[in-house]
């Protein structure tokens, strides 16, 4: 992997893990493309600990405060809303991991991506902040994340349509979706890095990782931002128009292999 191939990868990751279109779909498209599949792993982690800086960089005043008061019931609805993930994970990690590797079912994720995101426009405008937010509104939400274990169901796109439906205000859906992920990925990191060390290590060079877990660290900055405006104001619409061509062109594509 030279440094350009990493410098786009963590383009993708950055922008993809916010925007909801699915990361995970998109960094197999990618890595297929370059020809990359055995860095897969160990690729994907580094990618997603930039994911990871962005996160913490963004709420970092919020992430203080949690520390400061680890008992807050901020630090409670996270935990409560991240359960549902850590069950699915534990219990079906080997085979979402197998059909992550093939590929075989991204075509159709994607159109199931699609279809959350159109669905997201025809709920009524909530009126939820933060401190409203009920622990089953976080259960609820968490539950919505869990079904982004499938490799292209998008993380942030289902937790956002999961807190619209709960009738958290649309800067607050955003916001809290992309918070509720940090312990999401936080997990996924740590569980990963066990099959990292226990594994072959790519050969990629240092230089190569830096770019891309900078190049994920900036662009996933730049995308959380930009969607906590975007869904404020704006329709989740193009984006599922989008996953949609992409789903059904990976679809013909894969029948006609």
């Amino acid at each position: 992997m030279d440094w350009l191939q990493a410098f786009i990868l963590g383009i993708i990751q950055g922008l993809t893990e916010f925007i909801p279109i699915s990361s995970t779909g998109h960094l197999y498209l990618g890595r297929l493309f370059f020809g990359l599949q055995e860095a897969g792993l160990y690729l994907d982690t580094m990618l997603h600990i930039g994911t990871l800086i962005a996160l913490f960089v963004f709420y970092k005043d919020i992430l203080l405060k949690l520390l400061r008061n680890p008992f807050s019931k901020l630090t409670f609805l996270l935990v409560v809303g991240t359960i549902p993930a850590v069950i699915v994970g534990l219990l079906f990690n080997d085979y979402f991991e197998e059909i992550s590797k093939t590929g075989v079912t991204i075509g159709w994720e994607f159109l199931v991506t699609g279809l959350f995101l159109w669905f997201a426009d025809s709920i009524k405008n909530g009126a939820k902040k933060v401190e409203d937010i009920s622990f089953f509104d976080s259960l609820f939400i968490g539950t919505f994340q869990a079904f982004a274990i499938f490799p292209a169901i998008s993380r942030s796109g289902m937790t956002i349509v999961g807190a619209l439906i709960r009738k958290l205000d649309k800067e607050t859906a955003a916001y809290f979706s992309f918070l509720l992920s940090i312990p999401a990925i936080t997990g996924g990191v740590v569980f990963q890095l066990k099959d990292v060390v226990q594994g072959t290590v790519p050969s990629i060079s240092f230089l190569s990782l830096f770019i891309a877990t900078l190049s994920s660290a900036v662009f996933g900055y730049i995308a959380v931002k930009f969607m906590i405006t975007f869904v404020k104001n704006k329709s989740l619409k193009l984006f599922a128009i989008y996953v949609w061509i992409l789903g059904v062109g990976i679809i013909l594509l894969q029948q006609g292999a």
